[in-house]
């Protein structure tokens, strides 16, 4: 060992004389003592199939660790899963969960003192959620991804969990049966891992390689297959050596890694999510970068090369066949940072030097794409100030404007209700406010009016707008979300009336509320104060304690002075 590990106490005294106890007890020998203590983070569960393999993949990837020197301790965190965890609460402890993960991590790796970590990811939130881990305590880390799922045939054509997910919205119209949904969610799913479609797990998964925290060819990849197991044998074999030469992950999340990410997202029509994902890590890296203007300013730049469900025809299971994320980057290197460092090894440039893309045509080459305008469009405007998030699709067959009446919801069960009555009117634009990361609290879902209205054949005939998250895996029509501020921190979209105008304009990037600022000013005076949260629960400690989307809505925690005042 060339350097002194912060898990070797001082012999002789209490620290060392309780922990000595406490891991001879468990079998751990004298030369065990001294060795790189890893952390095996297992955000494992029962409630879903997102997880339901993790368990098995801890005991090879204990072996590993030792057999590279190293001694492995699995510690478990929460385990959240958006079809499971967003039955509570209109779906507002999905986003929270995330930082509860990260604190979940930062007590049992920090008090512990460990020396590295090796994370297992799988459903959206435990990818970011261990990136921010790492940022925050700088430990040595590898994220490994777990994985996408089978999926299933159903009277003959493929099915999966997305479709499961927007036909769920068709049945209150007719288009479709109790009887014919439940037969397809029988065979949707066709094992463990995350969703088969460009979601957010997916996207997150992508994006951990692209800024260099996984091991390069590790994603995306078959859950429990080949390509999954070596990456969980190499992670293993190489967290000893991060720990050994004392590679941090800030040393790797850097301004550039950032850009590749963005770039490589953009390129895939990754998940709307990825945004406020990104930006959370790189305020827990310390990290002086706007995603949302790197969104911005590389949106006219990278073109969609892969058309993946739903963006496109093809499937998860194609793209990591024609190469996967080494593919795809090595069709962006003209736009990438070819210096940025890997817990690989190698830099970027060298790691894609070998690479090869199997099939051009799923993924396409940079003269030659799928499309050129931007996957995902921030738009700001007198209704978003601070931004709003619009995702576009290989087809984009969603209208470029739209102008209209507004007609508003102060929560998601609310517009439901409307929907199902058919007062909703082809040319409204629909307002859900009060959804977001305070109001809500936790930043309410709002996919599932989204999908009632696809349901009840008005997706393609209204525009949505809220201060809520959307689906990373599929949103249609024209829908602009997680507007910023938000409504209950006193953002213009509490202030829309039923009847006001609002023009969209994805082209232009503009989104406004057309109101006359002294009739704004007058119903500004007549808000309510706000009411702050009480309580101990998980979800009134978030809304009190939760930062802004523009800063990545973590807790507490702040954007350098020198980006969050541009």
């Amino acid at each position: 060992m060339t350097r002194q590990l912060r898990s070797n106490f001082e012999p002789g005294t209490t620290r060392w004389a309780m922990r000595r106890a406490q891991w001879r007890a468990m079998g751990l020998t004298a030369e065990d003592e001294v060795k790189p203590k890893i952390a095996i983070v297992n955000s494992s569960s029962a409630l879903a199939s997102c997880f339901s393999h993790l368990d098995d993949i801890v005991g090879p990837l204990k072996a590993a660790i030792r057999s590279a020197g190293g001694v492995p301790f699995e510690v478990r965190t929460a385990a959240p899963s958006d079809a499971i965890t967003s039955a509570g609460r209109a779906g507002q402890y999905i986003l929270p969960s995330r930082d509860l993960i990260v604190h979940d991590i930062e007590v049992a790796v920090e008090g512990a003192q460990l020396d590295g970590m090796v994370c297992l990811a799988s459903c959206d939130k435990t990818a970011p959620a261990h990136l921010m881990a790492a940022a925050r305590l700088d430990l040595p880390t590898i994220v490994v991804a777990c994985g996408y799922q089978a999926t299933g045939r159903y009277r003959g054509e493929h099915i999966d969990f997305e479709d499961i997910f927007l036909r769920a919205g068709h049945v209150a119209s007719g288009r479709l049966t109790v009887d014919e949904l439940s037969e397809m969610s029988e065979c949707a799913i066709g094992g463990p891992g995350v969703c088969a479609g460009m979601g957010t797990a997916n996207s997150m998964h992508i994006a951990c390689e692209a800024l260099g925290m996984s091991m390069a060819g590790s994603t995306p990849v078959r859950a429990n297959g080949d390509r999954m197991w070596r990456a969980v044998r190499r992670a293993g074999e190489r967290i000893v050596e991060l720990v050994t030469e004392d590679v941090r992950p800030r040393q790797i999340l850097t301004a550039d890694a950032f850009r590749n990410a963005v770039t490589t997202i953009l390129a895939v029509s990754g998940s709307v999510n990825t945004l406020k994902h990104l930006q959370a890590v790189a305020v827990e890296a310390e990290c002086a970068v706007d995603i949302a203007g790197l969104f911005e300013e590389l949106a006219a730049q990278v073109p969609l090369l892969t058309g993946v469900k739903p963006n496109g025809d093809r499937h998860v299971d194609e793209f990591e066949d024609a190469g996967g994320t080494p593919a795809l980057l090595k069709q962006l290197a003209p736009l990438l940072r070819l210096d940025a460092a890997t817990v690989t090894g190698p830099r970027l440039g060298e790691l894609l030097a070998g690479v090869e893309v199997a099939d051009a045509d799923v993924i396409r080459p940079l003269e030659n794409p799928l499309a050129r305008h931007p996957a995902i469009v921030v738009v700001r405007g007198s209704l978003a100030p601070d931004g709003a998030i619009i995702k576009r699709t290989v087809a984009d067959d969603a209208p470029l404007r739209f102008r209209g009446p507004a007609r508003v919801f102060t929560s998601r069960e609310e517009g439901l209700a409307a929907i199902k009555r058919g007062e909703v009117q082809r040319g409204e634009v629909l307002v859900l406010s009060g959804l977001g990361l305070r109001g809500s609290p936790g930043m309410g879902l709002t996919s599932a009016f989204v999908f009632a209205l696809d349901g009840a054949g008005l997706g393609e005939h209204v525009a949505v707008i809220t201060d809520g998250q959307l689906s990373g895996l599929v949103n249609k029509g024209l829908v602009v979300g997680e507007v910023a501020p938000e409504a209950a921190t006193g953002g213009p979209l509490g202030l829309v009336r039923d009847g006001d105008v609002i023009t969209v304009d994805v082209r232009e990037r503009t989104v406004d509320l057309l109101v006359d600022d002294a009739t704004l000013a007058a119903r500004r005076d007549r808000l309510p104060a706000p009411v702050p949260a009480v309580g101990c629960g998980w979800l009134s400690v978030y809304a009190r304690e939760v930062g802004p989307l523009t800063e990545g809505a973590t807790l507490g925690g702040r954007l350098p002075r020198s980006v969050a005042t541009e």
